[in-house]
């Protein structure tokens, strides 16, 4: 699934990155794809738009979002 994902559409990260304050399960969005869709760079903010990450991320720790999900609220540590 994640060969798929394209330049702006909406993530859903796979596994924590504590170094970016990141946890399984946040949503972000793709802003750049690289190496023909090997990784990505991601965009992580808050809800009020506040960007909390920037990070490149290889395509197997994301997914495209679901159509029956719904977005889950957590403060960022």
């Amino acid at each position: 699934m994640s060969a798929a994902l394209a330049e702006f559409e909406t993530v859903v990260l796979r596994r924590d990155l504590p170094e970016a304050r990141l946890e399984a399960g946040d949503v972000g969005t793709v802003v750049l794809a690289h190496a023909g869709g090997a990784g990505f760079e991601v965009e992580f903010a808050t809800l009020a738009g506040e960007t909390i990450a920037v990070v490149t991320v290889p395509a197997e720790d994301l997914r495209a979002v679901a159509p029956d999900e719904i977005a889950h609220v957590r403060r960022v540590a």
